[in-house]
């Protein structure tokens, strides 16, 4: 008996809206079409009487947030720029006139089995590596895989990661301290960091992006973590969601050591996607310098097997980007769709479709 009131919008630029009222025994069917590859989106509120929102028990409005996609297969992405790998070698050669020197001091491991040290490690871009290192206690040489792991947006230190047989480096994505006082992440957050990644000043340019440090500490990570003696030599993972999605989905494309990634909703795939009429996620505007961190052109770089996943809902990192950057990868993969799941949100029990390519 609830008023159902919903729009569609789509990476047609076409929107509908309409109202419904619910069923205790009917589901609400709500059909549209796209004309061409793309996804629509479809934001459904639920009304009381009065037009005043439904709300849950956290008094937060009920809606449903998801979408469909048409042909997503055939989706490419905006053009890459001609020197994309010049560039890359060239920050290479950048980080490697900076001596590998890393500096460990071991705190406490909740986990007796564990060793857990806070890692920084000499870095171009002006700030180091930073992060936790943890592996089991006593570990012989050449006896395990890697994880580097990678974190979303926003300012914090690392958080130690552990898990039986498996030496995982966490890093935190700025080069900053770890294991600090709230105050000083939100002294940074309110003051230096205050919106990194988002001037436009700084992003016409690859050179000064500050995706720049960020991925060339991505890089350094992982030079670290296969220079220890315990790394079986075999088996690196490079794993993060949103912002440590951008950073695992760069770590493989840039490092061929790196044997799996596993990227949850990753961000800023495909941001020349816009000027192709597609439906915009929460990013930074496009830039010339930024095409050279685009997460769905550096997918063509990737050989290794990848997991991705995709909210429906997710206009952080809208479907149509990441579905760019599953089409452009050359290894093994598989994404999931996830339905109803927005960038922080996933359903209980949801409906998921799973595409593969081995």
């Amino acid at each position: 008996g609830k008023t159902l009131k919903w729009q569609r919008t789509g990476d047609d630029q076409q929107t509908a809206r309409g109202e419904a009222t619910s069923s205790e025994t009917q589901p609400v069917e709500i059909t549209t079409r796209i004309d061409k590859p793309g996804f629509v989106r479809l934001e459904v509120s639920v009304l009381n009487g009065d037009g005043t929102p439904v709300k849950d028990a956290n008094d937060r409005p009920v809606k449903f947030e998801g979408g469909a996609g048409a042909e997503p297969g055939k989706l490419t992405g905006y053009a890459e720029p001609a020197d994309f790998d010049a560039f890359w070698q060239a920050q290479k050669a950048r980080l490697a006139a900076v001596p590998l020197k890393a500096s460990l001091t071991e705190v406490p491991a909740k986990d007796a089995k564990f060793q857990v040290f806070d890692v920084k490690v000499d870095c171009a871009g002006g700030r180091p590596v930073s992060g936790y290192l943890a592996l089991p206690r006593s570990a012989p040489p050449k006896s395990l895989p890697a994880q580097v792991s990678f974190r979303g947006y926003g300012v914090s230190g690392a958080s130690p990661e552990w898990r039986d047989g498996t030496m995982v480096f966490h890093i935190n994505a700025h080069g900053i301290e770890n294991g600090r006082e709230a105050e000083f992440y939100k002294a940074l957050q309110d003051g230096e960091l205050k919106g990194y990644a988002f001037n436009n000043t700084e992003n016409a340019k690859p050179e000064t992006a500050y995706f720049n440090g960020m991925v060339l500490r991505v890089m350094r990570a992982l030079e670290f973590v296969k220079s220890r003696p315990e790394w079986d030599g075999k088996t690196l993972v490079a794993s993060g969601g949103s912002q440590g999605g951008l950073q695992a989905i760069t770590a493989a494309a840039l490092d061929r050591a790196v044997t799996q990634c596993n990227a949850y909703k990753p961000w800023c795939c495909d941001l020349g996607g816009i000027n192709l009429g597609r439906l915009r996620g929460w990013r930074p505007d496009y830039a010339e310098g930024l095409a050279y961190y685009d997460t769905a052109t550096m997918g063509k770089r990737i050989t290794c097997p990848t997991f991705i996943t995709a909210g429906l809902g997710d206009y952080v990192c809208p479907p149509s980007g990441v579905s760019v950057l599953f089409n452009h990868i050359k290894g093994p993969k598989t994404l999931e769709y996830i339905q109803g799941s927005t960038h922080g949100y996933n359903p209980p029990n949801p409906q998921k479709q799973t595409v593969s390519v081995k």
